[in-house]
């Protein structure tokens, strides 16, 4: 069965997803000197943040009751800080990649090792008390009223923080990366999507599209 996502109806969800295969495991992988150049405020990119889009993300997170603030802010205002404070170093190449279009764009970017996610795949709000850890340390994020990405097992990614049992590893072969974005940044979300494959492509990786459907 191909593999999709089903999306429940949110009036501003705008999003796009692709399935990525490395050539090799990731632990085996480099990223390329070009896109680690990349984790820069002012590297030339085909897309730009801007203040209009980072007010557009929250305001997407904010629609179904999340607060998108503090520890809770998007992960492409983390990023941003990350690179002022000069603090974003290389994970893998999975990771980085998303990591240089996230904060060129402004849109969040979730990644999922295909061999930890469980098929149905599902975006929709996150339930009343809801919550999943999101790394080795064991932190939980709440999510109650955050757009979520569920997989069979529950929820497993946002455009918050990723849980971490569906995080990569260097074991990883395949991904699923969700671009996240709201109505209105259709066309920034296609530059960023069709760029995020290039440079994945580019070092040695194989992507496909992967729909969504309500």
């Amino acid at each position: 069965m191909t593999l999709e996502i089903v999306l429940d109806p949110h009036p501003l969800l705008a999003c796009a997803a692709f399935a990525c295969e490395f050539p090799r495991p990731l632990g085996e992988l480099t990223t390329p000197p070009a896109l680690a150049a990349l984790f820069a405020l002012e590297a030339d990119t085909p897309v730009q943040r801007d203040e209009p889009t980072r007010e557009a993300i929250r305001a997407l997170l904010r629609k179904g009751g999340y607060k998108p603030t503090g520890r809770g802010k998007p992960s492409s205002e983390y990023l941003l800080r990350a690179v002022g404070e000069n603090a974003l170093g290389s994970i893998n190449l999975a990771v980085d990649a998303c990591n240089a279009v996230s904060l060129a764009s402004g849109l969040p970017i979730s990644v999922v090792d295909l061999a930890r996610a469980r098929e149905p795949l599902r975006i929709g709000l996150g339930a009343k008390d809801a919550s999943y850890v999101f790394n080795a340390s064991g932190q939980t994020i709440d999510i109650e009223g955050l757009l979520c990405l569920f997989d069979a097992d529950g929820p497993c990614a946002n455009a918050v923080k990723d849980a971490q049992r569906t995080k990569t590893d260097a074991a990883t072969r395949r991904t699923l990366s969700v671009v996240w974005a709201r109505t209105g940044l259709e066309e920034r979300l296609a530059t960023s999507v069709r760029w995020y494959r290039e440079l994945l492509e580019g070092a040695g990786a194989r992507t496909e599209p992967v729909p969504t459907r309500p």
